[in-house]
């Protein structure tokens, strides 16, 4: 349940935009600011069940925009990858003595960095 909460949220951080205004209030409220559906109900005056097809619709569209495009899964592909990268470098710091490999190995740790791994 909470990686399906956490998934939700990271397909909402890259194809939120793509709701309509009415979806992602209703989503921000459910998922980022923890109300009910029934506390989303009365604060939009709408029915619960309203509410609830709204969420699912949501939810439904960022699925189908993953499913299109899999901007998330790329995305998650390339931090493990970035992430070996970076356990290769620092593997080669604490072996290597060589100072120009090891300036090398610097200037591609600064690289890394400055994506804001």
């Amino acid at each position: 349940m909470e990686d399906d909460f956490l998934f939700m949220t990271l397909l909402y951080d890259f194809y939120g935009a793509l709701l309509t205004d009415k979806q992602r209030e209703i989503f921000e409220m459910y998922y980022l600011n923890d109300y009910s559906l029934g506390e989303i109900s009365e604060i939009l005056d709408i029915s619960r069940q309203g509410v609830y097809d709204a969420l699912k619709r949501a939810e439904d569209s960022l699925e189908f925009y993953e499913e299109k495009l899999g901007l998330v899964k790329k995305h998650q592909e390339m931090q493990k990858k970035l992430e070996k990268i970076k356990e290769c470098i620092k593997f080669i710091r604490e072996r290597e003595k060589d100072p120009e490999i090891l300036k090398i190995v610097e200037d591609m740790a600064r690289e890394l960095e400055e994506l804001n791994l």
